[in-house]
């Protein structure tokens, strides 16, 4: 069973080298897949936990707090990756919520715990993250901008999920010309 205290320590640990690497700005999105049953050791959508998603939401909430961010909770494949994130968020981004709320069984616990969390929560499909957090290879990817940089830390897994964090950057065009500063 996975310590509920380890993975706090952990995953703050983590957030606090992200925080060294990257600068964040206000209102930008930050992306978050996460399977619960990765975290407790079990295959991913196969045994979702409430108390792990509650951990990791409450320091992922104090973190986006810290930096003025909108996070977004990654549902499962059942609901196609779809995305819960707070009502002004979707209005600043322009996203077109769809019908459906998250649960354990679809949507996955860190989505359906986020859902009863936020304010005003709302679902969309899809998202252009400026930078997020994928626990337990749920493929994030198709929910960052064009180009994602991965940032190492020195947190490889929170309980027993292998663990990645990205940010993304604007794309460098031009040649040889170019100039970029």
């Amino acid at each position: 069973m996975t310590n509920l205290n380890d993975l706090h320590k952990s995953l703050s640990i983590l957030l606090g080298e992200l925080e060294q690497q990257v600068t964040f700005r206000p209102q930008q999105l930050f992306v978050v897949g996460c399977s619960t049953s990765e975290v407790i050791g079990e295959l991913i959508g196969t045994a979702g936990a409430m108390d792990v998603a509650t951990v990791i939401y409450e320091e992922l909430q104090k973190f986006a707090e810290r930096h003025e961010l909108y996070l977004a909770f990654q549902g499962c494949e059942h609901i196609n990756r779809a995305l819960t994130l707070e009502y002004t968020a979707a209005e600043k981004y322009q996203l077109e919520p769809v019908h459906v709320v998250p649960v354990k069984t679809a949507g996955g616990s860190m989505s359906a715990y986020a859902h009863t969390q936020m304010r005003q929560p709302v679902v969309v499909e899809n998202v252009q993250a400026h930078a997020g957090i994928d626990i337990g290879q749920t493929l994030i990817g198709m929910h960052l901008k064009a180009v994602a940089v991965p940032i190492r830390t020195s947190v490889k897994t929170l309980g027993e999920a292998v663990v990645t964090v990205a940010t993304t950057r604007p794309k460098l065009i031009g040649g040889v010309r170019a100039q970029y500063e």
